[in-house]
């Protein structure tokens, strides 16, 4: 694959990146072991605490060289892009401030004798990860990677480049020794025999269903711990006494948010057929008055997809949906001009037996469903292959939070879109992956949870 970084906006390339040769990986993987069984990985905790802490210090002094790099990568607009340098540095302070905390030794009660659990590395990890929050998504690895004490090989997506090479040298002008964390320009050939190297203990996936589905069977075949978060289809749901202007409010910035490009995005919208008319009348609305254009004008509401050939990929899907019978209510046109730009886009009637009720929409396109009641609510939410996250809209949080309990899902926001913190844990079920990552709980996934007893003799 090439490692070409092409701005999504004009179609102009920025940068090519040769690919790693063999001998770069296998020296790559050496390095990571040698540091592995190094006082850096297994002595004290502190110093790689302290390397996060500078590392988060880093990024927010560059912030806004750190944003146009990623606007220029991948079509982020400038002020999404200003979020996502924040919250890397966000992540990367949480973890250094309270890694010593989320590791610390665990007593257990037991007759046996003086017991705790103590946390410690397990190894080299490899990470996969996806282009659509090129910073945001090597942080959520390396950040808990690092605190533990765990080298990382991390081959990003083929269209970030730019974003891969920013990434590590901040990591390496903040004191991360050689091997901690390093970028690979590799394929996926390589990939493979990485994971299947008895020095790499652990692999971490973000992306679709079939890249998960390849490196979830080759972890499993050499006996390899993995964490996936693959796709989404969030359903957001609307019910009959909810605030519909702050309904649809998060249903359009979830929606068209990073157009459309979210794993985690909302992009089932669920409405109770008493509010399904004014529902979709003022998402449509909405949808109408987002302007789309140049992702460094700050009044633009939504900027290009990250690639020609992703703006292509949506509009066949709603194409095929439409012809599959589904009413294409708003949209669906590929926006003349240089940039990959697509309409915002609203299908409804899409029926069960449509191959896009079950597909995932990786761009700015809704499905509106009209349901009865809260039953019919709940079984059209789970009624999918993926299980991210979803959110409910309600006056009556009773109500919401016993739907809520209800919806096969990582998470459940009510009254609010999908979001991430670095103390809320992120991760799905069913097709959407498997594992944790963020927060206490991400952290301990990679982690070898060591007993330790004293016999009482």
């Amino acid at each position: 694959m090439a490692y070409q970084s092409i701005n999504p906006a004009t179609g102009e390339l920025n940068k090519s990146f040769p690919n790693h040769s063999d001998a770069d990986v296998k020296s790559a993987l050496a390095a990571a072991h040698t540091l592995y069984k190094s006082d850096w990985s297994k002595g004290p905790r502190q110093p790689r605490l302290d390397l996060l802490l500078r590392f988060a210090n880093l990024v927010e002094e560059r912030s806004e060289e750190l944003a146009r790099v990623l606007v220029k990568d991948m079509g982020k607009r400038i002020s999404e892009a200003r979020f996502e340098v924040q919250v890397t540095a966000d992540i990367a302070r949480y973890y250094g401030e309270n890694g010593d905390r989320f590791l610390a030794p665990q007593q257990l009660k037991t007759p046996k004798g003086k017991t705790w659990v103590e946390y410690h590395p397990v190894g080299v990890l490899v990470a996969v990860e996806p282009w659509n929050f090129p910073f945001y998504q090597l942080i959520r690895v390396a950040a808990p990677a690092i605190a533990v004490g765990n080298p990382v090989l991390a081959k990003h997506a083929s269209n970030v480049p730019l974003s891969a090479v920013a990434f590590e040298e901040l990591m390496t002008a903040a004191g991360a020794p050689r091997g901690a964390w390093t970028n690979l320009f590799a394929s996926g050939d390589q990939i493979a025999a990485l994971i299947a190297d008895d020095r790499v203990q652990g692999v971490t996936l973000t992306g679709s269903e079939k890249a998960g589905s390849i490196v979830a069977a080759q972890a499993a075949k050499y006996l390899k711990k993995s964490v996936l978060e693959l796709g989404g289809a969030d359903a957001l749901i609307v019910l009959d006494d909810a605030d519909l202007d702050l309904a649809v409010s998060e249903a359009e910035r979830g929606r068209l948010y990073v157009a459309g490009q979210a794993c985690n995005a909302m992009k089932r919208f669920i409405v109770h057929k008493n509010v399904a008319n004014k529902f979709l009348d003022k998402l449509t609305t909405a949808f109408a008055a987002t302007r789309v254009g140049d992702p460094m004008d700050e009044t633009v509401g939504m900027g290009p997809l990250s690639s020609h050939g992703a703006r292509d990929d949506i509009a066949g899907q709603v194409e095929r949906a439409v012809k599959a019978g589904a009413t294409l209510h708003y949209g669906g046109k590929i926006i003349d001009g240089p940039g990959a730009f697509y309409m915002p886009t609203i299908l409804t009637n899409v029926a069960r037996d449509n191959p896009a009720y079950f597909e995932e929409f990786f761009g700015p396109v809704a499905q509106v469903h009209v349901v009865q009641d809260d039953d019919e609510a709940v079984e059209l939410a789970n009624d999918s292959h993926f299980g991210l996250s979803g959110a409910v809209f309600t006056s009556d949080v009773a109500r919401g939070t016993a739907l809520a309990a209800r919806i096969e899902t990582g998470s459940v926001w009510i009254n609010a879109r999908s979001q991430t913190a670095p103390e809320l844990p992120f991760g799905g079920v069913k097709r959407s992956g498997y594992g944790r990552e963020l927060s206490e709980f991400g952290i301990r996934e990679f982690a070898n949870m060591k007993m330790v007893a004293v016999s009482n003799g």
